[in-house]
């Protein structure tokens, strides 16, 4: 874990409330993984006193790169930051996904922003893909509707089959992303299949029921409100079936079979 000042080489809106920031913190993309998080603290802390966690989107070098919806005075702050300022940045944070070697499929689902992780996920195991044929990959994308879908086309330039669930029905699968999730286990060889999802909890609360019932390998990132990013505060935690967990410590990325819902 590294505390240090970032560089951004730009910080721009990608679409309605949607942007994406790039940071230069060499050391902290040295040792990222996938599935891990950053937090930020805001020169103008007026309204925002306390760190902001933000999943890694992926690494391009020497830079970390975010990709973040505004919602609340944090993420506000964050989207007037200016090309050139500098940013107080404490990371890589958490524990992150864990590659399972045997895999011959891999899912990936992700609920709106949920997203934001597994881009950098996608770039590794896209990597496993080029050295192994028999390699099978696919992502599925979850939103409210087609103007909110976010990274199909970042997962499609790594070789993933994207397939897309809209709640109105206005693009793909009419219905929520558990759902397609259903549809496309039915046809997996699920000894030799794993999922990894990240979105809104009701999300993965069922995603967790599904793997459990078909017997599937999942790895799961839990999205929660942090209060320190580094597991002093005991504002994260979550039941497991090991005890109590931190989300920022232990967590955000957890086997689905360990978490009590």
């Amino acid at each position: 874990m590294l505390q240090l000042k970032a560089k951004v080489l730009y910080n721009k809106k990608v679409k309605h409330n949607y942007y994406h920031c790039s940071i230069r913190a060499i050391e902290i993309a040295k040792q990222a993984c996938p599935g891990q998080f950053i937090t930020v603290k805001f020169q103008d802390d007026r309204l925002a006193f306390l760190r902001r966690p933000f999943s890694i989107h992926k690494i391009s070098g020497a830079n970390v790169e975010v990709l973040y919806e505004v919602l609340g005075p944090g993420s506000k702050i964050f989207s007037t930051v200016k090309v050139g300022e500098y940013l107080d940045v404490l990371g890589p944070l958490g524990n992150g996904f864990s590659s399972v070697l045997r895999t011959r499929y891999s899912v990936l689902v992700a609920g709106g922003m949920g997203v934001a992780p597994l881009i950098f996920l996608a770039e590794k195991l896209a990597e496993v893909k080029s050295k192994n044929s028999k390699f099978k990959s696919i992502v599925l994308v979850g939103a409210k509707t087609k103007s909110q879908i976010l990274c199909e086309k970042e997962f499609q330039r790594l070789g993933f089959s994207v397939k897309i669930a809209t709640d109105d029905g206005s693009r793909g699968f009419k219905g929520y992303v558990p759902e397609l999730l259903d549809k496309e286990l039915s046809t997996m060889n699920h000894e030799l299949s794993t999922i990894y999802a990240c979105g809104p909890r009701p999300m993965l609360k069922e995603i967790s029921r599904l793997t459990l019932s078909y017997n599937i390998n999942a790895q799961i990132s839990l999205e929660e409100h942090m209060a320190c990013g580094i597991g002093a505060c005991l504002g994260c935690v979550v039941n497991t079936k090991k005890g109590l967990k931190r989300v920022c410590k232990e967590g955000p990325v957890f086997p689905a079979k360990e978490i009590i819902w």
